[in-house]
């Protein structure tokens, strides 16, 4: 299992390119600030919104669900039951305020309830709030045992996650074993059982907390029922060319909508097929992920981009623009160790925020805004940090000072920080999600840090989707307790100094490669100025076949014109391709006649 997590959790010694080195004072100071970045948000939350679910932060006071107006399926990720802290205990435990973190753990166990008539986002309270409670449970025991601190905890912490896990699971009770979208606290179904649909990153996304619930309290009916609906999930790729769809009804497991691509209501699922297996050992989940990553870097990945298309027919596109969540992929490239074309995917994005400022939360292929949100995501960050992890290219720290310098000049406000609205103006949003501080800032504090500075080694970690630490021991655990879950992870002496590079034996045989020979910095090179025109597209675009061609289809329009054919209707409702005198340049898809289709060719 662990030797699948070398090429992106080792950090490897290689040459470091003198432009982009950065001293170790200057990546201290940004640490530091980076530290600063997240209290300066955490106190605003605590100290005006605590104990509501959200910080406002233009309002400076707390989002309570039922007292402001609707913001739709947003609201969805409220409970009323103080998710930003619950989301952020292990936040607090990476940054080492060990005293923070207790004064937090006995607040949510003195004032979150789940016994609340609210209908919440089983996918939502799944990874922030159990994924939340399951992660401050392991450290709490972990410096119980080796920190000499929080005697007095008992487990509380894993009551509730069992409490919760219990509530959802009513959810799974379909035709299918597929979960219900949506689930209430306190009534379970009641009244949504007209509810039929749910996404694929919804129903996917459940696996590792609800088997690490399964684990740490001997209850095998949370893992059982995750693993139930991830093996239907299986069932239902399209067989031929392993990819996924976007939205499918729980009871028949038919498929509502077919796009297909690595970004919003599928982006989890893949990774949760990946650290499934890293996790739990199972083997069958790394053979599906494997035939679902070959089929996206078959289909959907086009050079540096990734593009949706249909599941039932991969070479047609089923939009011209991506959106933020992809920007997770390249992290989970690492983890499978295909460093290049993580390197490209987010050197494209990279430059999409140069461009403007901050990633838009949806783009064209040209890289002009589609929806101009930004709500301070940590997806790009997240994978900014496993690139850097894996290279030890200090390119990456340079990203990372971009980033921290684009978040304080556009998202800082008094009271926390603030979604933008429109990375176009600038404008602020009255928003500040808990992921904020259960991710971005998380990312971007480990991203700077040394692994000195840090009180866990979290190479005996995994990363949930939401950035909750469970421990890679879980994997040969049956009913065992977070202590008893490989303490040795918590670093509460000074740390030995290596001997050899990461502390390995210079004789030792490595099973992963040096920098020498990835080179990220000449495949980054070959993408320069992409958001300029220089390079948009590769010279292996996919061609576009006449019987894929639909007239009232833009993209194929303007192929068509773009290649000097113009388009004429015959009589008897035939069309007709003529050659005009454009120029066709290399870069354009070709038109390659088919005999099944009714085009007359010239």
């Amino acid at each position: 299992m662990w030797p699948l997590l070398l090429l992106g959790l080792l950090a490897l010694i290689g040459p470091r390119p003198a432009a982009f080195a950065m001293d170790a004072l200057e990546r201290s100071q940004l640490r530091e600030e980076a530290r600063d970045m997240f209290y300066h948000a955490y106190r605003a939350y605590m100290e005006n919104a605590y104990p509501a679910d959200e910080l406002m932060p233009l309002s400076c006071k707390g989002r309570v669900r039922g007292q402001e107006p609707s913001r739709g399926d947003i609201d969805d990720s409220l409970g009323n039951f103080s998710l930003t802290l619950v989301d952020t205990l292990d936040t607090l435990a990476v940054l080492g305020d060990f005293e923070e973190f207790e004064h937090g753990v006995k607040l949510v166990i003195r004032d979150v309830t789940f016994d609340t008539d609210l209908v919440v986002s089983v996918f939502e309270t799944n990874i922030r709030m159990l994924g939340g409670l399951l992660s401050a449970h392991i450290l709490a025991e972990y410096f119980q045992q080796r920190a000499g601190i929080m005697s007095w905890y008992r487990g509380e912490l894993l009551s509730m996650a069992k409490d919760l896990g219990f509530r959802l699971l009513p959810a799974f009770n379909t035709t299918t074993g597929i979960p219900h979208g949506r689930v209430n606290l306190r009534h379970g179904m009641r009244s949504l059982e007209n509810l039929r649909e749910t996404c694929t990153a919804c129903a996917g996304t459940m696996v590792l907390e609800m088997a690490a619930l399964s684990r740490l309290s001997g209850e095998p009916v949370f893992e059982e029922k995750a693993h139930r609906a991830m093996d239907v999930l299986w069932q239902m790729r399209h067989r031929s060319s392993d990819l996924m769809g976007t939205v499918l009804n729980i009871h028949s497991g038919d498929w509502v909508r077919r796009d297909s691509g690595v970004g919003a209501g599928i982006d989890s699922y893949y990774e949760y097929c990946l650290k499934a297996y890293i996790l739990l050992g199972e083997e069958k989940y790394l053979g599906r992920f494997n035939r679902h990553y070959d089929a996206v870097m078959k289909y959907i990945s086009q050079g540096p981009l990734l593009l949706d298309v249909l599941m039932h027919r991969p070479h047609t596109n089923s939009r011209n623009f991506m959106d933020a969540l992809l920007a997770f992929w390249p992290g989970l490239q690492v983890l499978k160790g295909d460093i290049r074309p993580a390197v490209e995917t987010h050197e494209m994005l990279y430059q999409v925020i140069q461009r403007h400022n901050l990633l838009p939360e949806a783009f064209t292929t040209d890289f002009q805004v589609h929806w101009g949100q930004h709500p301070l995501r940590p997806e790009f960050l997240e994978s900014t940090y496993f690139l850097y992890r894996a290279t030890q290219d200090p390119y990456y720290l340079q990203v990372g000072k971009h980033a921290l310098q684009a978040l304080q000049k556009y998202a800082r406000v008094p009271c926390g920080y603030a979604a933008v609205k429109d990375v176009r103006t600038a404008a602020h949003e009255d928003r500040m999600d808990s992921f904020v501080l259960a991710e971005t800032f998380k990312y971007l504090f480990l991203l700077f840090a040394e692994p000195a500075d840090l009180v866990l080694d979290l190479d005996e970690f995994i990363f949930t989707t939401e950035a909750h630490l469970l421990p890679l021991s879980l994997s040969t655990s049956g009913n065992a307790s977070a202590a008893q879950l490989n303490p040795s992870a918590l670093k509460v002496a000074p740390p030995i100094e290596p001997t050899a590079q990461n502390g390995h034996d210079l004789d030792e045989p490595r099973t992963c490669p040096s920098t020498l020979h990835l080179f990220p910095e000449s495949v980054r090179r070959p993408l320069k100025n992409m958001v300029n025109g220089m390079c948009p597209r590769r010279s292996h675009r996919r061609k576009l076949h006449a019987v894929q061609f639909q007239v009232g289809n833009p993209e194929h329009m303007k192929a068509v014109r773009d290649m000097g054919i113009a388009i004429i209707t015959l009589p008897d409702g035939r069309l007709q391709l003529l050659h005009t005198f454009a120029n066709v340049s290399e870069r354009i898809p070709v038109l390659v006649p088919s005999q099944t289709n009714r085009i007359i060719l010239p």
